[in-house]
């Protein structure tokens, strides 16, 4: 099956019926007292896969994270790493590394000192070390600060003094519990391109852990969306944005228009709804909903063209008015109140620096989209 949308590798493993998954979580629950973190959870990932755990404090993700570091052990099922189950073995015995937000680097020592401490805690030859602390530092282009202490280096030094330090054990599978939070938007947005570079340099299986919905769609091959400690859907982040299995991940990830209703008919290629308010809506997916049911129909904003004409051409097309614009550069979002009291969200890509159909406040508007625009969710 080919990806929704572009990937940025040839790597989809998933797709792969024969493909040997490298981590799984066989129906995991951890209950701490009363209160269930995650709820007979299954869950497979690939070797070399960038994973991302993506949802919002308090859903999991963490424990789940903690869990394969060792740091806790299942309440039930069973984790299991290259075919061997985890259960029991000690966080230092396991073949993978965790990197914490707070990066939790040694004040007193050096940059190369920090980098070389775990090698020399499992024993390795001093020379060993110096060549594997060189190679380390070369791979986070830090070679000239390998003399300085933390508190001499900036945010996203230490975050790389971090993460080298992790990588130097070479472990088969890298954890990272939020591991940019600390760092601010134009840094983080840097360095989530570095550690996908970094990750595939390594040949590593990186497991990262984030309530940052742009960081995962940036940096993993796929995504799994939790919820109150189950997995809501696992797929690329195409098909995240673009294919939401349910309205819970369409609402979570990005913005999206929730239009309610019907399924009126069925033709041979289109599916017509029916709104509350009269509105129809006719789409090129909702084949798979039974006529009569109720469904939504969602819709991300950049999908959807505002203009103060009917859009000759348009197959739907909604009257309304603007009631809020905020230019933001590089686009312009437009609220707009429809006639049946529905507001809708749209975005205006600025591709030029004079607008062709200028629109402000309260000027009467048309919202327009194609059929095969969005997708039509049952749940």
């Amino acid at each position: 099956m080919k990806s929704l949308g572009s990937i940025r590798r040839d790597f989809a493993p998933w797709n792969d019926p024969n493909a040997k998954p490298y981590i799984q979580f066989d129906k995991v629950t951890k209950k701490f007292g009363d209160f269930t973190a995650v709820n007979n959870l299954s869950l497979t990932i690939f070797e070399r896969e960038f994973f991302a755990l993506l949802g919002a404090s308090g859903c999991g993700k963490s424990t789940l994270l903690r869990m394969l570091a060792g740091f806790e052990e299942p309440s039930a099922g069973r984790i299991l790493l290259d075919g061997q189950d985890l259960r029991g073995i000690p966080p230092y015995k396991r073949p993978v590394n965790m990197m914490f937000q707070s990066y939790a680097l040694f004040p007193h020592m050096t940059v190369e000192k920090n980098i070389a401490f775990g090698l020399k805690q499992e024993g390795m030859p001093g020379a060993d070390v110096e060549k594997r602390v060189a190679e380390m530092l070369k791979l986070v282009k830090l070679e000239q600060f390998a003399k300085r202490k933390p508190h001499q280096l900036s945010g996203g030094q230490r975050q790389r003094v971090a993460l080298a330090r992790s990588v130097a054990k070479r472990p088969k599978v890298l954890l990272l519990d939020e591991p940019l939070g600390a760092l601010d938007k134009k840094l983080r947005e840097e360095t989530q391109f570095e550690l996908m570079d970094l990750q595939q340099e390594l040949g590593l299986t990186f497991v990262v852990v984030t309530h940052d919905q742009e960081e995962a769609m940036t940096m993993a091959d796929r995504i799994a969306i939790m919820d109150k400690g189950e997995v809501m859907q696992v797929a690329t982040p195409a098909e995240i944005y673009e294919a939401p299995a349910s309205r819970f991940v369409a609402h979570f990830v990005g913005n999206v228009n929730m239009f309610e209703g019907k399924v009126a008919e069925h033709t041979t290629s289109t599916t017509r709804i029916t709104g509350a308010t009269g509105a129809q809506i006719v789409v090129d997916n909702g084949s798979n909903a039974a006529a009569g049911s109720d469904i939504v129909f969602a819709i991300r904003p950049e999908k959807i063209r505002v203009s103060s004409k009917k859009p000759a051409d348009a197959v739907n097309a909604l009257e309304g008015e603007i009631y809020d614009v905020a230019y933001l550069g590089d686009m312009t979002v437009y609220h707009i109140k429809l006639d049946d009291g529905q507001i809708v969200r749209a975005s205006a890509l600025n591709a030029s620096r004079v607008t062709e159909d200028p629109l402000t406040w309260n000027d009467r508007a048309w919202v327009s989209f194609r059929p095969d625009a969005g997708v039509v969710l049952a749940r």
